[in-house]
């Protein structure tokens, strides 16, 4: 049993869990004849092993083989846990690139489509006896030259070429068990109101037909109850506002609200009831906060607030999409603080819920992204309309997630200024995701070619502060640049479509880079030749874009070095390539008075526990 680390699954946990990464035995099918020739029923096949979660192209996994292969197959078997013998037995999945089939004992017990997001059997009707082994067998199919699937910046070639990088094929999130009783919770979302002083929670039950239950809420805050909510439940989806306890109401804006300077979080134990039996029971977590735009600038929890965001693909050259370890994703939440970074813009990909959990213990706002396509066809549209709801429905209740955006640069909808179905396309993602979460800014297209957007994010990488300051200081600078100067030689700005108060923000800007080595494999928009460099040419940027009014938030290229895309502040091993304190130095300072909170004073889960302990 797994209990000490964090749960695969942060925002809906139970005590009871039995971790299925390690070896599995593993095998290819380049020729695709594992269903005709049986592979479900055989073990024969699977003539290596590989270390789940990790994908075949990485060196964590063990095989370390980069080239094309659309067919993977894994084996492993499992004891069925003791408790779950007299309960029904689940069996998930974090993410599976791209299309996965699950058998347990022979059964087919699951079909998905989409890499980045989960899936859930129930296998208990496949189980055998339990004195023996089950044995579960995984299919997964993800090729390379299909370019209407959501592949982000998985590369299609052969290599890793300009921006793109290795793939990640099959399994690269954690697998597995949990024993639940017959009724049981299945999803919980909540929603912050903090005019009202309530928070939403939507409850989604498996349950057979019967007599009412009963669901209690229990709600605290570092030890301080802040309610304890009982209702009957009749059906299969419950909704409730539940009114905070006036010791809750009372706490100062700092000890109440979410924010990364305070990321203050409500623990939650949903506990499903029949008489006095307790059917089952989850811990859970939300964030008072709220996001929003008004009047050209970004708001958090009703007040202007500066992003300082960091571009994060979320890749280790050892792992690939798959964080190399639990621990990993911790340390990368603490290197971007370390920085002075007070929001991480996620890049095409969808993180690991354990990477949002911290960002949401620790305090990092977080721009979640949907990985795109890149060809516009009616199963491009269909795959990526689907999995973005996916998307939005496993991420909903992370408070520290507070924009949304489904498509990037036009990926995907590369005739968007002449077709106008991919201009219909983009505005429908961009009210779809505002239909599904009222709660949070969207933009339909990040850095060019703005037709719906809550925020008009520009993608602009000039490499000296005076351009900076030429096209963003002043209103009517902004307006011409957004109209007639284009940056990254793109349309910013569609003609018909005009501002009404939202906030421009550099959302790619940046990306410096060290001179090549000869014959190195590279790529960036920039280079200097020293760290000396480096840092001033980084002072020089950030400084520019804080001296200027109309910039209502920034986001610099990148985090890391992603293969041969070296640009980042760390290399791909996560190395600083220059100081840490003097970059966040720079990041938190500003030339001028610039709204929300500049300094982003928490930077360890030992500092927010000591801040919590002491409520202030």
């Amino acid at each position: 049993m797994q209990t000490a680390e964090i749960h695969p699954r942060p925002q809906l946990t139970r005590d009871r869990w039995t971790d299925l990464c390690g070896p599995w035995a593993f095998a290819f099918d380049d020729d695709d004849i594992g269903l005709r020739d049986g592979w479900v029923e055989r073990l024969d096949p699977f003539d290596r092993m590989i270390t789940v979660p990790f994908p075949p192209e990485s060196r964590a996994s063990g095989i370390a083989d980069p080239a094309p292969h659309p067919v993977v197959w894994y084996r492993r078997t499992f004891q069925v846990p003791a408790e779950a013998q007299r309960q029904r037995l689940l069996l998930h999945f974090g993410a599976v690139d791209y299309q996965t089939q699950v058998w347990v004992n022979g059964h087919l017990v699951a079909r998905h489509e989409g890499g980045h997001t989960p899936f859930t059997a129930d296998v208990t009707s496949a189980l055998s006896d339990p004195a023996h082994d089950q044995v579960v067998v995984v299919r997964a199919e993800d090729r390379p030259d299909d370019l209407a699937q959501p592949r982000g910046k998985q590369d299609w070639e052969p290599k890793p070429h300009r921006i793109w990088y290795h793939r990640t094929t099959g399994i690269w999130q954690p697998v597995w068990l949990e024993p639940v009783a017959d009724t049981h919770v299945v999803d919980i979302r909540w929603t912050p109101d903090l005019d009202r002083g309530l928070l939403g929670v939507q409850v989604k039950l498996n349950r057979p037909p019967g007599h009412p239950l009963r669901l209690r809420v229990r709600l605290s805050l570092r030890g301080v109850a802040l309610a304890d909510d009982t209702c009957t439940v009749e059906r299969d989806e419950l909704r409730r506002d539940i009114a905070l306890e006036p010791a809750g109401l009372t706490m100062s804006r700092e000890r109440l609200l979410w924010s990364p300077r305070y990321p203050n979080l409500v623990d939650a134990t949903v506990t499903l009831e029949d008489g006095e039996n307790i059917v089952d029971q989850v811990q859970s977590y939300a964030g008072l906060r709220s996001a929003g735009v008004a009047n050209g600038r970004f708001l958090l929890n009703g007040r202007p607030y500066y992003p300082r965001l960091v571009l994060e693909q979320g890749y280790w050259p050892d792992s690939h999409l798959a964080a190399p370890s639990a621990d990993a994703l911790r340390h990368e939440v603490e290197l971007i603080k370390s920085l002075g970074f007070n929001g991480v813009r996620i890049h095409q990909k969808v993180e690991d819920p354990r990477f949002l959990y911290w960002c949401d213990r620790l305090g990092l706002l977080v721009w979640g992204e949907m990985a795109n396509a890149y060809v516009f066809s009616p199963l491009a549209v269909e795959r990526l309309t689907r999995e973005w709801l996916e998307v939005l429905r496993r991420d909903y209740s992370h408070p520290c997630i507070v924009t949304w955006v489904p498509l990037n640069e036009s990926w995907g909808v590369p005739a968007l200024e002449r077709d106008p179905a991919q201009r219909d396309y983009v505005r429908a993602l961009y009210h779809l995701t505002r239909a599904l979460d009222p709660t949070r800014p969207v933009i339909g297209n990040d850095g060019w070619e703005h037709l719906a957007s809550d925020v008009w994010g520009v993608h602009d990488y000039a490499l000296d502060g005076d351009t900076l300051r030429e096209r963003y200081g002043s209103a009517a600078a902004v307006e011409r640049t957004l109209r007639e100067i284009q940056p990254h030689y793109r349309t910013i700005v569609f003609p018909d479509y005009h501002r009404q108060g939202e906030p421009v923000m550099l959302t790619e800007c940046g990306g410096i880079s060290y001179a090549p080595a000869p014959g190195e494999r590279w790529h960036g928009y920039g280079t200097v030749q020293t760290p000396e460099a480096f840092l001033a040419k980084y002072e020089e940027l950030v400084s520019a874009i804080l001296d200027c009014p109309t910039v209502s938030g920034f986001c610099y290229t990148q985090l890391t070095d992603t293969e041969q895309e070296t640009n980042g502040l760390l290399s791909a091993d996560r190395t600083p390539k220059l100081n840490p304190g003097a970059v966040r130095e720079i990041t938190v300072r500003a030339s001028r008075a610039v709204p929300g909170e500049v300094l982003t004073n928490i930077q360890t889960a030992a500092e927010v526990t000591s801040f919590q302990a002491a409520g202030s």
